[in-house]
């Protein structure tokens, strides 16, 4: 990853314009044209450096349900039951815990009753059935943004 590349992420992390040309308008910025834009985020893409790239919505403004389950999944069959549980459009998050409750994700679905559905179906395939629901009380979102570029602003 050369310092371009390290602007870029820095950057896209804040946003990206939402214009009609917004590549060009992130290679305004860094001076480079649009299309080296499009290339170097695939290219950042495919090496991992960057997971996904889009919006991000409040699910809860939208009408949205969400929820975090913990699940006590044993060691030989953990990535197949996350693997599972992945296949679900409303799972934003999954990761391992340590702990016996060690898999945990967040779900999301339009109504409590579709998040009940949902969950039953994750029961029934991974036949999983230590299971806890942990609804939120509170909303705290924190943004995560890391300086790559060593411009210090």
């Amino acid at each position: 990853m050369d310092e371009i590349d390290q602007q870029l992420l820095t950057i896209t992390q804040q946003g990206i314009p939402l214009t009609s040309t917004p590549y060009h308008d992130l290679g305004q910025q860094i001076g480079i044209d649009g299309e080296e834009i499009i290339e170097r985020l695939k290219k950042l893409k495919n090496n991992g450096y960057i997971r996904r790239i889009g919006g991000i919505f409040s699910s809860k403004r939208l009408g949205y349900i969400s929820t975090l389950v913990a699940m006590e999944v044993s060691e030989d069959r953990f990535y197949e039951v996350a693997k599972i549980i992945n296949s679900y459009l409303g799972v934003t998050h999954n990761y391992r815990r340590n702990h016996s409750y060690n898999l945990w994700f967040t779900l999301i679905a339009p109504s409590q009753q579709r998040l009940a559905v949902i969950l039953k179906e994750i029961k029934e395939k991974t036949g999983i059935t230590r299971m806890i629901e942990l609804p939120a009380e509170r909303f705290f979102k924190l943004a995560v943004k890391l300086e790559l570029d060593n411009r210090g602003d």
